[in-house]
């Protein structure tokens, strides 16, 4: 028999609720680390104010100075702090579905919401049209996290009307420009580590390193760089790499190894395979598809998720939506809507590092 414009719509919203809340939000076609990381670590503001703002401080005024007896003695009064301006950005993603579509699968629709003259559904019919929102909402679920992940690594120059990601923040020339409204030029605090492309030498930035399995060149200036990551209270435990990347550091590695047979003992064969590499104090790296996607398989990105996170406003996180059907139009809509941004409130304990 057919199903009413209600029944159909609490079919589709059970549905759409079990792919956004249940596991087929945590599968992913491709992995996405960066994406599962800044939910874990997303916080919220409330509606209502045109940013989000951070109060941020690298300088001080107050220092000792010696005295004697009389001696005269000065006072400061500071002054020092800054406010980040990080505009907050509203994202949609929906998709239709035409009675004609349903049609087409054997499924009638009734246009109307309070159900006269209709009875019981079998089974298989309730099955066929689950079986049809599945796959629209499949893709609803997976592309709209594809493309919210695609988003965070971007540094928000391919739309004005989405938020600014992980590369306006940790950026490959931090020492000019601006991060969230703070000149990165005036304030030498306000800045991530960068070795990457041809950059001139100072004390945060540097040229790409060139991986050497002899000299093993490259894991000698992460592991210098981590001391000054964590040097004014950083904890970078987030370390995303592209293939090319983490290829480098396997073959410097892979050079001063020692394989074992125990692989060999055990089952008969010689297990070539290789652990997950990390860095005592900070963690392991992840290979990230997204980077090899931007062209940028032969960098690496160490973060301290404490310090660059996503904000969310209050109830608007994967926001869902079912709009009315438009009386000119026999199509049916489901939405999804997220509003926040991407925000940083320190900058000197993340690092972007090229090898090559």
């Amino acid at each position: 028999m057919p199903f009413t414009a209600q029944e159909l719509d609490n079919i589709a919203s059970a549905t759409l609720d079990f792919y956004i809340k249940g596991p087929a939000m945590a599968q992913s076609i491709q992995g996405r680390p960066l994406y599962d990381a800044m939910k874990r670590s997303q916080k919220t503001f409330p509606g209502g104010k045109n940013d989000i703002r951070r109060n941020v401080k690298g300088e001080y005024s107050s220092a000792f100075q010696g005295y004697s007896h009389d001696d005269t003695v000065s006072y400061v009064n500071p002054a020092n702090l800054k406010q980040t301006n990080f505009p907050w950005k509203e994202l949609h993603s929906g998709i239709a579905m035409t009675l004609t579509e349903l049609k087409h699968a054997g499924i009638s629709v009734v246009d109307s919401l309070n159900g006269e003259n209709t009875t019981m559904h079998t089974d298989a019919e309730k099955v066929a049209i689950t079986n049809l929102l599945e796959d629209k909402l499949d893709d609803l679920s997976e592309g709209s996290a594809r493309s919210f992940n695609e988003i965070l690594w971007r540094d928000g120059t391919q739309s004005s009307k989405v938020f600014a990601g992980v590369t306006s923040i940790i950026s490959v020339n931090p020492n000019s420009g601006f991060t969230g409204g703070i000149d990165r030029a005036g304030n030498s605090w306000w800045r991530n580590r960068a070795f990457v492309g041809t950059l001139g030498a100072t004390d945060n930035t540097g040229p790409k390193i060139t991986h050497s399995t002899s000299n093993q060149t490259l894991t000698k200036k992460l592991r210098a760089e981590v001391r000054q990551l964590t040097r004014y209270g950083g904890k970078p435990s987030l370390l995303l790499a592209g293939s090319g990347f983490i290829e480098k550091v396997e073959a410097e590695i892979h050079e001063k190894g020692t394989y074992t047979d125990a692989g060999f003992a055990n089952t008969g064969k010689t297990d070539i395979g290789m652990a997950d590499i990390s860095m005592r104090g900070v963690g392991r790296f992840q290979y990230d598809p997204t980077l090899d996607d931007l062209d940028m398989e032969n960098y690496c990105f160490f973060m301290d998720p404490r310090h660059v996170y996503l904000d969310v406003m209050d109830g608007e996180d994967w926001k869902q939506h079912s709009p009315a059907r438009p009386p000119e139009k026999y199509v049916l809509y489901r939405g999804l809507t997220w509003t926040g941004g991407l925000v940083a409130d320190q900058l000197n304990c993340h690092g972007v590092y090229e090898a090559a």
